[in-house]
């Protein structure tokens, strides 16, 4: 299948166009599923694991390496992707097609060739960013690991509202312009199309991922190596088996006991936080945006945002100078 290039973008976002009722609201809006899910800020305990699910498929890691700056600024990297999908989910319909276009035309230049035969990925074969096969496997991973996250901190989920949370998800891969065709139809499509790649000799950990991987999971200074290291347990028991073992992350008894009492902290203690600390930033400037907050509560999120960014700008400059 060949990449998806600015004329199959275009036509995507203006099928997209025709599906969204207010466009201040952005793809989704206040009364999806997508943003009753994911505006909890527990969901980014699955940030690694997502990230490391991509770079199993071996084409998805050989780009990275060849083409990201991670290595200089991971943390600044992070943010800045972060960024362009939180423009996604919870800005308007302008906001989302143009950090669409933006992504894609960073895409457009990222090919090359596999330098390592992994699975059934061979050394020599070609690769793009804007391939739709790719696209889709680094979509599912942001979606799947979101789902995974919100039953185990929050509460299970119906096979219905998994159906109407995967529905609702199509619109963010059309943001990519990804061949409606090929995305799974409903939830039990996309399970088999899950489990049928984690089973498949495609999502293989190469020496390249394994690589890739440490310097991901390695503390960034040394005055973060405790919460780095508990992040390192989480994701290393969010994995699937075989992949961690692929990665080379240990979960002995003690990292099994660790992980064990955080979620059972996290699933007894989340629900008792206020919205200005449980909501991601993004979710509650949507809400502000669209007029659904109180005007007590929306300055009560503007403090507390100013005080994230603060913190935000303080660990970006901590992360630099203490390389």
């Amino acid at each position: 299948m060949a990449a998806v290039d600015r004329p199959d973008l275009e036509r995507a976002l203006a099928r997209l166009r025709t599906t969204v009722d207010d466009p201040r609201g952005g793809i989704f809006g206040p009364s999806s599923r997508v943003w009753a899910i994911n505006r909890e800020a527990v969901i980014f305990l699955g940030g690694g694991r997502a990230a490391l699910l991509q770079l199993a498929h071996p084409v998805v890691a050989q780009a990275v390496a060849d083409h990201s700056r991670a290595r200089e600024d991971m943390l600044g990297r992070f943010l800045r992707t972060f960024e362009h999908v939180f423009a996604m989910v919870w800005g308007d319909l302008d906001a989302a097609a143009a950090s669409a276009r933006r992504v894609h035309a960073i895409h457009a230049h990222v090919r090359g060739i596999v330098r390592e035969t992994t699975g059934g990925v061979s050394a020599g074969t070609r690769y793009e960013a804007n391939h739709p096969g790719a696209l889709l496997w680094v979509h599912a991973t942001l979606w799947e690991t979101s789902l995974q996250i919100f039953e185990m901190i929050i509460r299970p989920l119906s096979p219905p509202e998994k159906d109407a949370y995967w529905e609702e998800t199509k619109r963010f891969a059309a943001l990519f312009g990804i061949p409606e065709e090929l995305v799974p139809a409903d939830w039990t499509a996309f399970r088999r199309y899950w489990d049928g790649m984690l089973a498949s000799d495609v999502i293989r950990v190469s020496p390249t991922a394994r690589d890739l991987a440490d310097f991901l999971l390695r503390t960034p200074a040394w005055w973060l190596g405790p919460a780095w290291q508990w992040m390192r347990v989480i994701t290393a028991r969010l994995l699937p088996p075989r992949l961690r073992a692929e990665f080379g992350l240990g979960f002995g008894p003690l990292e099994c006991a660790m992980s064990e009492t955080s979620v059972a902290a996290l699933r007894a203690g989340w629900w008792l936080l206020p919205g200005s600390l449980r909501y991601l930033p993004a979710y509650r400037e949507a809400e502000r945006r669209l007029g659904v907050r109180n005007p007590v509560g929306a300055i009560v999120d503007q403090l507390v945002d100013q005080v994230v960014d603060q913190l935000r700008d303080r660990l970006l400059w901590l992360a630099r100078t203490s390389r």
